[in-house]
């Protein structure tokens, strides 16, 4: 079963972000603080939407999402910003409900497309990713600024 998350769930989906993050060897970067978390998911402008797959009325895995936007299709399309399946979960469909119930929000929404990114190392993901049809955008390298980095720019 797939279905949006609500506040309630805020423990759960921390939970959730900090397995993701274990198994993508970036526990380090997680430092989010959940009342933050929820003022961002849930609050009067939500940055973000998340769903939750569900077995036996636990969570075995979610995705976290937001709006983006392609100037070249003059559409909105959805960013899947993160994916998880529990370990033990895996194989089960989880994964793949949950990449259609976005695929179905982005159609139902009039998006243009579904996007997101893989680490380079993780090939489960990358040949999962490949038997539902998806296209690497290997042309394409993803740059960042935060914290310092982040400031300073915003300083002029």
């Amino acid at each position: 079963m797939i279905r949006p998350a609500t506040r309630a769930d805020i423990p759960t989906i921390a939970r959730l972000i900090r397995m993701l993050a274990e198994y993508e060897r970036l526990a380090h970067e997680v430092v989010f603080d959940e009342e933050e978390l929820a003022k961002h998911l849930f609050g009067p402008r939500p940055a973000a939407e998340v769903i939750l797959a569900e077995a036996e009325g636990a969570a075995v895995g979610f995705a976290l999402f937001f709006q983006s936007f392609s100037t070249f299709l003059g559409k909105p399309g959805i960013y899947l910003e993160d994916l998880f399946v529990l370990p033990e979960h895996r194989g089960s469909g989880h994964g793949k409900a949950l990449l259609v119930h976005l695929a179905q929000l982005a159609v139902q929404r009039g998006c243009g497309r579904l996007e997101w990114s893989v680490l380079d190392w993780n090939e489960p993901a990358l040949g999962f990713y490949r038997t539902l049809g998806a296209t690497p955008m290997a042309e394409w390298t993803v740059h960042r600024l935060t914290g310092d980095a982040l400031a300073r720019l915003a300083r002029g």
